[in-house]
């Protein structure tokens, strides 16, 4: 009589994750809210994932350099990349990258590039795979302002975003997109009169945004588009 093989009980497989990212400091800030933000949530579980939260440097090579990396090791479900955006009193969803770098100052490794595209060849510009307007209806249902942004610059967040959306290609079915946010409180103090959020405002929207992005498949059809 045979032995009985012994029965193995399978592990379950752990959801990839989320992965989310903020920027260090830059322009003589102490601070940068979007990295204040992202780390709150790092380690939480959103819509059965778990979100692990990661700070890029504000150098154009560096940075997508670093979210490649990143990507490659957590071979993430979705993205989310949160920047700062001094003078903007919503957060911004983006639509939309374009590939060119035009930067107003130099980047905290001291590279100031000119009319230069961040993909040689690469499309004119892509387009995020998140829900946006869906996610941006959840954020203001809160009390929180948000709002479709239809640029996202030309500086370090925008090569960020369209780097992500480059690499993204190659990653079928994971979705990527980019936040704007306002100054922090704290920073108004440099801004007179500038618009601010609260980290933890912002914090709250992000965790929003994120099970938004996570539970709708196909966007709303919401009139979200400028004049201008």
């Amino acid at each position: 009589m045979s032995a009985t093989p012994e029965l193995q009980c399978a592990m379950p497989e752990t959801p990839a994750p989320i992965l989310l990212t903020g920027f260090e400091p830059f322009d003589g800030q102490a601070i940068n809210p979007s990295w204040e933000a992202v780390r709150a949530l790092d380690g939480e579980t959103i819509h059965g994932r778990r979100v692990v939260s990661r700070m890029l440097p504000v150098e154009f090579d560096a940075s997508l350099q670093r979210l490649r990396e990143l990507i490659t090791a957590m071979e993430p479900a979705l993205v989310l990349c949160v920047g700062q955006a001094g003078g903007r009193s919503r957060l911004s969803i983006e639509r939309v990258a374009i590939n060119v770098i035009d930067a107003r100052i130099p980047d905290n490794a001291g590279a100031c590039p000119i009319d230069t595209p961040i993909v040689p060849g690469g499309p004119a510009a892509f387009f995020a795979t998140l829900p946006i307007k869906a996610m941006q209806a959840a954020i203001e249902a809160t009390g929180i302002p948000a709002e479709v942004s239809q640029t996202a610059g030309t500086y370090v967040c925008n090569s960020v975003f369209y780097g992500l959306m480059h690499a993204l290609q190659q990653r079928p079915g994971v979705r990527g997109g980019f936040i704007h946010i306002p100054y922090a409180p704290e920073q108004i103090a440099l801004h007179p009169g500038t618009p601010s959020l609260s980290v933890e405002a912002v914090a709250n929207a992000l965790r929003i945004a994120l099970d938004t992005a996570l539970s709708v498949d196909v966007d709303h059809r919401i009139a979200g588009g400028a004049e201008h």
